[in-house]
């Protein structure tokens, strides 16, 4: 399936949409094409070219500051659904590294991906008492996280785009 990037109109990214929504956006004129793909849709009196990045015609308010939600999705997709201790990619649960039952919160920095035989050993200890070390340590998703959650590739022509976005 085929992914397009949206822009707002200041070029930021604001989301990845399929190509059939990003059509839909350009017939009812939302949208323009900054660049296209070589695949195309045909209907009975139309053939249109899928486009790779489209740029919206009216600004989006995009609320800044807000703590991006947290889900068990979220979660597994920034810690590229590998158990956070050993690495499997089997069997995947969550885990708090400071247990609740320790007074550790359920929170972007301590919550991360764990297989169901790790988190079993690991059960209400500390990574210490434990024994466990993390891969790497949890934190919230970045402002680009949104693409690699939507998209197993990322096309050339979006790179302009999240390379503006990230370095501002």
């Amino acid at each position: 399936m085929v992914r397009v990037l949206v822009l707002n109109t200041t070029d930021e990214p604001l989301s990845v949409c399929s190509a059939r929504r990003a059509v839909v956006l350009l017939l009812k004129d939302k949208a323009e094409v900054i660049t296209y793909s070589s695949r195309t849709y045909h209907s009975e009196l139309l053939t249109l070219s899928v486009p790779h990045v489209i740029r919206l015609r009216e600004y989006v308010v995009v609320p800044r500051g807000l703590q991006r939600r947290m889900s068990r999705r979220a979660v597994f997709a920034r810690d590229q659904y590998r158990c956070q201790y050993c690495g499997s990619n089997c069997d995947l649960t969550l885990d708090h590294v400071i247990p609740r039952s320790r007074g550790g919160d359920h929170s972007w920095e301590n919550v991360v991906t764990s297989c169901a035989p790790c988190n079993a050993r690991k059960g209400d200890k500390t990574l210490t008492g434990a024994r466990m070390a993390l891969a790497r340590r949890p934190r919230p998703p970045g402002p680009l996280s949104f693409v690699f959650r939507s998209t197993d590739t990322v096309h050339d022509s979006w790179l302009p785009y999240l390379s503006l976005a990230s370095s501002s």
